[in-house]
């Protein structure tokens, strides 16, 4: 069964951890992910503090983008990285060993070559994505359904798909073998509220 895969939005408001809480409270949810692009050192472990005891306390995994010694400093259960990432903190064998026992989360875009790479050099789920359009960010790439199917078929290691998912374009990512389906803006920005959000998301996926 596809699961639901929370990234935190851009910014964090003084009230997301009530937010993150009333959402993670609405249904089945996998996996937080902290994803703060701009905050800084101090600004990052606050809001570590602040929300990663809300999705432990509920027996939801809490990843950390971008930095695996944070994550290991600050009791999260892992992280995730992008390609990028990855260069920078000496390539996904170094990630690997610095997460011992904790989960790792690579970015693969579209490419057949990066997911078979990181699933071979230790990697607990790959990602694939862009599917649909996107304002959280500018995606690097345009994936295809068809990577999905390809994968499930092949690979034992979970996949991700992201990238402008909603509760109404969910449903060929889920046909064609998603596990988890990785989103921001319909659930933060839920004209009912994230609740209602995760709520419409598991409408979907029941």
């Amino acid at each position: 069964m596809t699961e639901l895969y929370l990234i935190t939005p851009p910014r964090l408001g003084p009230d997301f951890a009530d937010a993150l809480a009333a959402a993670l409270d609405a249904g089945p949810v996998a996996c937080v992910q902290l994803r703060l692009k701009e905050a800084g050192a101090d600004e990052m472990r606050r809001a570590i503090d602040a929300l990663r005891p809300v999705a432990q306390s509920r027996g939801v995994a809490f990843l950390l983008n971008d930095d695996p010694r944070l994550a290991v400093e600050t009791g999260c259960d892992g992280a995730h990285l992008g390609q990028d990432d990855l260069a920078a903190h000496g390539g996904l064998a170094r990630v690997r060993r610095v997460l011992d026992g904790l989960s790792l989360g690579i970015t693969c875009h579209d490419s057949r070559h990066l997911a078979m790479e990181a699933a071979e050099q230790g990697a607990d789920y790959v990602a694939f994505g862009a599917f649909y359009p996107t304002g959280t960010k500018e995606p690097k790439a345009r994936a295809d359904v068809e990577i999905l199917r390809w994968w499930s078929e092949l690979m034992e290691v979970p996949c991700v798909a992201i990238g402008g998912i909603t509760p109404g374009n969910a449903a060929p990512l889920v046909e064609a073998g998603a596990d988890f389906l990785a989103v921001v803006g319909a659930v933060w920005q839920h004209p009912d509220g994230p609740a209602a959000g995760v709520r419409a998301f598991r409408a979907e996926l029941a």
